[in-house]
């Protein structure tokens, strides 16, 4: 076989054991960072390290632990270059009124990311508790270390063996980490509430509120919609606002007349979600995508990411 003829079964065959795996690295990689940009990155920058290093490969752990350790530290290498990422609610009180707000200087935030992007059909009910904005945005309290050894051993469930081996540490040290990670995250997660299915009846009923809310500049959908105790976050912004009565008071500023909003509805962070299109006078353009969260009595929040890559990036068109 020629020089290139080997390097074309090489490669072929790289491709071949580690692309299983990449829809499942680009879950692990969100959940380290917080931003489907930062962790779509990462992953390019898994594989092209895997690559490079597939020759040295001798199979003493499986493809999939071997890209993990691969994926994990570069996620830690690019933590060190930044803080955690935030929403709103995590800066400071909620809006007593309705002034546009600012991004504070320094502060980035969670990123929202499609159930396209990083699921399997068969996979998805298992992972999307795991993936919901509450806990992301939970995990960016803990030290990069901490969030790496509590989402590889309680999300994936990989033995402290295989962690202490991804990390270069030992099983006693993934162990006191792991203690060190729970304390700390049940300091930081809010109240467990019980969150409903996005394919739920209920949950999509609530999303039909929404969406008819915005489409028709039907207010009473909206209200019907929210939970007395709703919340609306504007994501990149310190701006959130508490309680229906000021929640309705934003919608009904936001909602315009009606044919001003189009709506396509699909699934992020394992809750419904819009992307959303308002009137440019030439058709509709991308604005950003919402994700809501739906439980039996209505939503108890709404989070607004006012960016129109999000669109896009999840594979809805430029336009509608």
């Amino acid at each position: 076989m020629t020089r290139q003829g080997a390097a074309l079964t090489s490669e072929a065959e790289f491709a071949q054991v580690t692309e299983p795996f990449r829809k499942e690295l680009l879950a692990h990689c969100y959940r380290m960072l917080a931003s489907v940009h930062e962790a779509e990155d990462v992953v390019q920058e898994t594989y092209l390290r895997a690559w490079r290093s597939y020759d040295a490969f001798e199979g003493r752990s499986s493809v999939r632990v071997w890209l993990y350790r691969i994926a994990t530290n570069a996620c830690l290498t690019a933590l060190e270059q930044r803080g955690r990422r935030a929403l709103p609610s995590g800066l400071g009180a909620p809006a007593s009124d309705l002034s546009p707000g600012t991004a504070p200087a320094g502060v980035e935030f969670v990123e929202p990311i499609a159930e396209s992007l990083i699921s399997d059909p068969a996979s998805i009910v298992t992972t999307r508790e795991s993936l919901r904005l509450a806990l992301i945005a939970a995990l960016q309290y803990l030290p990069a270390k901490q969030r790496a050894v509590l989402i590889l051993r309680e999300v994936l469930a990989f033995p402290a063996a295989e962690v202490a081996t991804m990390l270069d540490t030992s099983v006693a040290a993934v162990k006191s980490t792991l203690q060190r990670a729970r304390a700390r995250l049940d300091s930081v997660t809010p109240a467990a509430g019980e969150v409903s299915e996005p394919t739920s009846a209920e949950a999509q009923a609530l999303l039909a509120d929404y969406i008819t809310g915005f489409e028709n500049s039907d207010t009473a959908a909206l209200e019907r919609a929210l939970r007395a105790d709703a919340a609306i976050e504007m994501v990149g912004t310190s701006t959130w606002f508490n309680g229906r009565v000021m929640c309705m008071r934003l919608l009904a500023d936001a909602v315009g007349a009606p044919g001003y909003w189009r709506m396509i509805p699909f699934i992020a962070n394992g809750q419904p979600a819009v992307a959303t299109y308002g009137n440019s006078g030439d058709g509709y353009a991308p604005y950003g995508v919402a994700v809501l969260t739906p439980t039996p009595t209505g939503l108890t929040h709404i989070h607004v990411f006012s960016d129109p890559s999000l669109v896009t990036l999840f594979g809805f068109p430029p336009s509608v």
